[in-house]
């Protein structure tokens, strides 16, 4: 495993959503040809569990994000209604 320096992010913390899914779909191709020995799989496993929460992450703060707009576009329409 990777070590990290003090105050450094460990490497998938500092992936984009786009890296990691892409680094998702490598690990899936390794695991699918059958070439990998069991330490590997382990190791893809692991590595590809972590780019999941990752990703999921990811998509959460996206779906809060726009959730936020939707709530701000309604009260903006709210208040135009009654304005006037």
């Amino acid at each position: 495993m990777s070590e990290t320096a003090p105050g450094e992010q460990p490497l998938q913390e500092k992936l984009s959503y786009e890296a990691a899914s892409a680094r998702v779909e490598e690990i899936i191709r390794r695991l699918d040809s059958g070439e990998a020995s069991l330490d590997e799989t382990l190791a893809l496993l692991s590595e590809g569990k972590t780019l999941i929460e990752l990703c999921a992450k990811e998509l959460a703060a996206v779906g809060d994000a726009l959730q936020e707009l939707r709530l701000d576009e309604l009260v903006s329409r709210l208040e135009g209604t009654t304005d006037g």
